[in-house]
């Protein structure tokens, strides 16, 4: 019996977990990965140092040009870019294994939005529940969601709201059970949106309050049996339940404007951002209602960064500011243990894996630093071309979007 138990709840947990799939590898299905946080699952295939000219398993050119992260399900590559010449905002599916581009669909044409020049006309990462791929653009003022399957042919297409931003248009959507959800903060009626994932049609639009543009993508954590999706913006830290999009509680400020995604360590949860000042917070998340005075672990201005995501690594939490400072604190207590400067500027966001923390600078360089008491530079590889979007991991490779091409790391 014992024995009968132990394999009817493995079986429980595998049915349970969409990013896993039959082979052991781990699925890449959206913005940070599996869960949202830049973690990946340990591998010692996954190169720590690597050469370009030796560890290039493939590299294939793409059309256009866009800041939105690869994701990975099994064998299949899906990545957007922007094609200026025609106006198209296009979604393309790859063959993992050779790089091979299998198809390239128009998803919209629409004329080129007034963007910051660190944003792209295609900075929203899709999403994939393994059968449909969601993609997420800016037509004109409309916020545009579409869904296709794995053959190319679109399923549903939907304008939820509107959407108004000086800086243009940046959000990646998630998945929640029969949900998809977008988050709508802009410089107008501020919304976050809930459509079913099979038809588009509304479930939930819950008002953001502060009408202030804001990129964040959501976490969704079980904290205190409480479903929880955590998201910084519209000048707050706030929780809600993403069955219904009620706020659970809700911690004012520091700032307005928000880009990197918040991580949870299992303990505390923690926040970097932003403009017009930077903060950093550690926040416990639970109570309930405005809980600004009461939830707040710990909080400095020092190191913060604006649009690199963080990570959270044992007892550690890491941060690239977007100048290319490093720093590595003590998650409990926010003591800084030590900041280094990295080369040059950072807009990708830091990844875990192997108990080390991944740095991607614009420049194409990766620095690999193990968390601790000192600076520990592991090892610093060169990708050889211009970089904006954050990297995915799939089967022990690197998958990195470059300026031009999309790049296969690994060993070979």
């Amino acid at each position: 019996m014992p024995h009968l138990y132990l394999t009817l709840l493995l079986t429980v947990i595998i049915i349970c977990s969409p990013a896993q799939i039959s082979s052991g590898e781990e699925n890449w299905p959206g913005w940070r990965g599996p869960r949202g946080d830049g973690s990946a699952e340990n591998d010692s295939r996954l190169p720590v140092k690597w050469n370009v000219a030796e560890n290039t398993l493939w590299k294939t050119p793409l059309p256009g040009k866009g800041h939105a992260s690869p994701i990975i399900w099994e064998n299949r590559i899906f990545i957007v870019s922007a094609l200026d010449e025609t106006r198209d905002r296009a979604l393309i599916c790859l063959e993992r294994e050779s790089g091979r581009i299998l198809w390239q669909q128009t998803v919209l044409q629409s004329p080129p939005e007034r963007i910051h020049k660190l944003n792209s006309l295609a900075s929203s990462t899709p999403v994939t529940n393994g059968k449909l791929i969601f993609v997420s653009f800016l037509d004109r003022d409309e916020m545009f969601i579409a869904a296709y399957d794995f053959s190319g042919k679109e399923i549903w297409k939907k304008r939820p709201g509107t959407f108004s931003s000086i800086h243009g248009y940046c959000s990646s959507p998630i998945l929640w059970k029969n949900k998809l959800i977008i988050n709508g903060d802009h410089d107008g009626e501020a919304y976050i949106v809930a459509l079913d994932q099979s038809n588009g049609n509304l479930i939930w639009k819950t008002p953001r309050p502060n009408k202030t543009r804001s990129y964040c993508t959501p976490i969704i954590r079980q904290i205190e049996n409480r479903n929880q999706m955590l998201l910084s913006g519209s000048k707050s830290v706030a929780s809600f339940d993403p069955d219904s999009g009620k706020q659970h509680w809700i911690i004012d400020g520091p700032t307005e404007q928000f880009v990197a995604s918040l991580v949870y360590n299992g303990d505390l949860l923690f926040m970097t951002c932003g403009f017009p000042e930077r903060h950093m917070m550690a926040i416990r998340p639970t109570g309930t209602g405005n809980v600004t005075e009461t939830h707040v672990a710990w909080r400095t201005t020092r190191s913060a960064s604006y649009v690199p995501s963080p990570v959270a690594i044992g007892d550690y939490f890491l941060v690239v500011a977007d100048n290319g400072i490093a720093s590595c604190f003590i998650a409990k207590s926010g003591e800084r243990l030590w900041n280094e400067r990295l080369p040059r500027r950072h807009s990708a966001s830091v990844i875990a894996a192997n108990g080390l923390a991944y740095f991607l600078s614009d420049q194409g360089v990766m620095s690999v630093i193990r968390p601790g008491k000192e600076f520990d530079l592991v090892a610093q590889s060169e990708l050889g071309e211009q970089c904006n979007a954050s990297p995915a991991i799939y089967g022990g490779n690197f998958y990195i979007r470059g300026d031009k091409h999309l790049f296969c790391i690994g060993k070979k």
